[in-house]
C-alpha cells in the first residue's frame, strides 16, 4: 500500500467493514455473500493453509473452495488433512 493511502486509511478508518465490502462485491459478482458461518470456516480454511504452508497460500485456498464448489465445512475438513500430512 503506497505510503499515502496508507496515511489516509489510518486517519480516516476504512470505509466499509468487512461484511459490507463483501456484500458490495458479491453483489457485483451476482453471487450471495457468505453467510457468517461459511465467513468463519472460509477464513478457518485460510488460516489451514496460511499455517502450515505460506501466507500466500491462504487466499488461493478459499479460491480453491470456490472452483471446486466444496461446501465450506467439507473443504474445512479437508485442509486439516493436507494440514496434518504437512506436520509429518
Amino acid at each position: 500500500m503506497p505510503d499515502r493511502v496508507r496515511a489516509a486509511h489510518e486517519r480516516n478508518g476504512p470505509r466499509m467493514n468487512a461484511n459490507e465490502w463483501l456484500a458490495a462485491y458479491a453483489e457485483k459478482l451476482g453471487v450471495e455473500p457468505p453467510t457468517a458461518e461459511q465467513f468463519s470456516t472460509l477464513l478457518d480454511v485460510a488460516g489451514e493453509a496460511a499455517h502450515s504452508s505460506e501466507r500466500v497460500a491462504a487466499p488461493a485456498a478459499t479460491w480453491l473452495v470456490a472452483m471446486a464448489g466444496v461446501d465450506p465445512d467439507i473443504a474445512l475438513n479437508l485442509a486439516r488433512e493436507v494440514a496434518a500430512n504437512a506436520d509429518g
